[in-house]
């Protein structure tokens, strides 16, 4: 960990000292400073909503990295590196540490619809590339309720903020696309169907419709809860007519798809 490189798997202390070193490109450094401030302070006299997220970043028990694209095939594969690195060692740092990714912007602004396009691209090429079976106990069908990603046979929660939203600000990021992987044991005691559970949601949605201004998204839900998509919480819609109708990801448990990724 926090090797040279923008690929590297940093902790915020070597993010921090590579932002105040002037060692990071602007782009890398307006993403961290405009993640860090955002997750940290407030909107609407209201907290960022997911009040883990606020101790993780408050507390330096993140870590991150920066990919040069979302489209290149080299900057995709070191991302699966950093990944496969960072599900090997997050809970050495902490139990709940989250990896950001912070994906450099392209020259071009992109529709709502292009982000889509590229976040599910990012999330396919990983799965197409990941060094580790499909984990049996999670289904391949994304319309099923207990379906997530997974990546180096470890189910996981990613969330994205993009800059194409107005009136979600919690999702919201004016640089780029971010994903924030959450590995699925970090929620273990905190899930729909245990009372913490309950009052952590009844605690972030509270916060989540004063600090955007707006109701929680139609698409908000649990993992495991019938009726309930994981798939369509990962980048959150704010024109429908945009986003996918049908989650764009194809699972299979075919193994390996590829070696690039796999240790020799």
């Amino acid at each position: 960990m926090n090797e040279p490189g923008l690929d590297a798997l940093l902790d915020q202390s070597a993010v921090e000292r590579r932002v105040e070193a002037g060692t990071l490109p602007a782009w890398a450094v307006a993403h961290y400073e405009s993640f860090h401030e955002g997750i940290l302070g407030e909107r609407n006299d209201t907290p960022f909503p997911c009040y883990f997220g606020v101790e993780s970043e408050r507390e330096g028990l993140g870590l991150y990295t920066f990919c040069e694209s979302m489209t290149d095939k080299d900057a995709l594969l070191a991302l699966g590196e950093t990944l496969g690195e960072y599900l090997d060692t997050y809970q050495d740092h902490s139990e709940r540490a989250p990896l950001t990714v912070f994906f450099r912007p392209p020259e071009e602004q992109l529709t709502e619809s292009e982000y889509h396009e590229s976040m599910w691209h990012v999330l396919q090429f990983l799965h197409v590339h990941d060094p580790s079976p499909w984990p049996e106990e999670i289904p391949t069908d994304p319309d099923d309720e207990h379906w997530e990603f997974c990546f180096g046979g470890t189910p996981m929660f990613p969330t994205c903020r993009a800059p194409f939203y107005e009136d979600r600000k919690s999702r919201y990021c004016p640089v780029g696309l971010e994903i924030t992987f959450q590995p699925r044991d970090v929620f273990d005691g905190v899930t729909a169907d245990t009372d913490k559970g309950q009052r952590a949601r009844e605690i972030i949605q509270g916060r989540l419709e004063s600090y955007d201004g707006v109701c929680p998204h139609a698409d908000l839900g649990d993992w495991g809860v019938e009726g309930d998509r994981e798939w369509k919480q990962y980048l959150f819609s704010e024109d429908e007519s945009q986003a996918p109708e049908t989650c764009p990801i194809r699972v299979t448990r075919e193994h390996p798809k590829s070696t690039l990724l796999v240790e020799s």
